[in-house]
């Protein structure tokens, strides 16, 4: 048996393509949606490997989707972002410029809900789901940037919600109806007396983003 050292195997494309996302900590939905496009970039064209391909067949993978699928604007922008990240970021390549057929944006009018209706709607739901939905509406808050509110993040003082890493990767300051200060204060007392159950169960941590679990061991179980 030889003593030299194995050299390690070389990572797979995609996870090479998720390595340099992470590395540029894109949400885990960007992630998802990029290695979809490149999967089925690669079967478009018979499973060739993205290496030997070029911009001829990125443009005909787009004009593909554009004409025969008929993808809508934003996802198919979508899918070129992630065909040029996997030339650039994971291959090391340089498309140029890519002419293909595009999918045009519609113009169309928004439906906008009366205070009736919203309320109406909101009547429909209770507990926690309520207070979400009141302030899905109340702070202009997207699902995820909801459902990542730390309890450090409302500030019944101020009357301000602080979101962190939102759309695009930026913070933004947006305002807490005076109306859910009172329903997500009792939210928080119920929470804490779980929180304080969890943790003399030995349970209670959640997950941190990037390093902050090795520069603050105890914040994972720091109510804030």
């Amino acid at each position: 048996m030889s003593s030299d050292k194995m050299e390690p195997e070389p990572r797979k494309l995609l996870d090479q393509v998720r390595d340099a996302l992470r590395l540029k900590h894109s949400s885990i939905r960007t992630e998802q949606a990029y290695v979809n496009w490149i999967k089925r970039f690669i079967l478009f064209h018979h499973k060739r490997h993205p290496r030997d391909m070029g911009v001829s067949e990125v443009e005909a993978f787009l004009s593909y989707l554009a004409g025969d699928e008929r993808v809508a604007a934003s996802p198919h922008n979508q899918a070129l972002s992630a065909l040029l990240f996997l030339s650039r970021e994971a291959l090391h390549q340089n498309l140029g410029p890519v002419d293909a057929l595009r999918a045009q944006k519609p113009r169309r009018l928004p439906t906008v809900l009366t205070r009736d209706e919203v309320q109406r709607l909101l009547g429909q739901l209770s507990g926690t789901h309520q207070l979400m939905a009141r302030l899905l509406y109340g702070s202009g808050l997207c699902l995820m940037e909801c459902l990542r509110l730390r309890v450090k993040d409302l500030d019944f003082d101020d009357r301000t919600v602080t979101v962190r890493d939102g759309k695009g990767g930026q913070d933004r300051v947006t305002i807490l109806p005076d109306r859910l200060i009172a329903p997500l204060q009792e939210h928080l007392r119920q929470v804490k007396a779980l929180h304080d159950r969890d943790l003399a169960q030995g349970y209670g941590a959640v997950s941190l983003p990037d390093a902050l679990a090795r520069t603050y061991p105890n914040a994972e179980r720091a109510w804030g």
